[in-house]
């Protein structure tokens, strides 16, 4: 009786451990959809009058993932987009095992390459969930300074602590990232839980064109300080 009490128990604790195995993904490809209200972005007359007509603008973003790296992209397409210099279409490939950061930054039609460690934001998680893609996830908020506040929402089903762009340090895979006042706006369209292999994606580093996050911010800072647009714009580059 007793042996079959114990058979039982473990049969039911076997179950249980293969449901919440199954239930959790720690390895896939997601699909972003980011959108950007351009007129809050650009408030500065002569930017405006770039925009043509512009209001917003509706990119696709792919983030492959497996246990121990993730590498966040556009999505490839053969449009050709008139306001490409508008937004950022950064590579970021990040090591959370390494706390290694690789990011090239497509700045005005020329790439740069970033070495670096992963950011490190101070999250508050909040008690607010909402569903993005079947999954039910959890609010978050990052206070990058006294004018922007972003919220992502993260699905813990999702195992790794990653995200769209840099975004990392959370427990469990962002599926949604928005600034407070809607300006940019992430959220997963299509979650996969199995992908190909994916390194064969990850740039290949042009050593000439290699610096740190900490020179090119005071590289810019010099070349573009005659510029009134340049501040929120580079500020705005290096918040993702």
């Amino acid at each position: 009786m007793i042996i079959t009490r114990n058979i039982f128990i473990a049969v039911i604790l076997n179950f249980i451990f293969v449901e919440v195995s199954v239930g959790q993904i720690t390895e896939g490809k997601i699909t972003y959809e980011r959108k950007t209200n351009l007129e809050k972005k650009f408030t500065d007359k002569m930017m405006s009058q770039w925009l043509q007509g512009a209001k917003s603008k509706t990119e696709n973003f792919e983030l492959y993932f497996n246990d121990t790296c993730s590498l966040f992209m556009p999505e490839p397409s053969d449009v050709v987009d008139q306001l490409s210099w508008a937004t950022t279409k950064n590579v970021v490939y990040q090591v959370p095992t390494r706390d290694y950061r690789l990011t090239v930054y497509s700045f005005f039609m020329d790439q740069i390459f970033i070495e670096d460690s992963l950011y490190k934001r101070q999250w508050k998680i909040t008690g607010s969930t909402r569903n993005i893609g079947g999954y039910e996830c959890r609010k978050a908020v990052w206070q990058k300074n006294d004018s922007l506040r972003i919220y992502a929402w993260y699905a813990d089903e999702l195992i790794p602590s990653i995200g769209p762009e840099s975004f990392v340090g959370l427990p469990g895979t962002i599926l949604g990232l928005a600034t407070e006042d809607g300006g940019v706006v992430y959220f997963a369209k299509k979650i996969e839980a199995t992908v190909p292999e994916f390194k064969t994606k990850i740039p290949e580093i042009k050593k000439n064109k290699l610096t740190t996050e900490e020179a090119l911010r005071e590289k810019f800072a010099k070349e573009f300080a005659q510029y009134p647009w340049a501040k929120s714009a580079l500020d705005d580059l290096f918040t993702w």
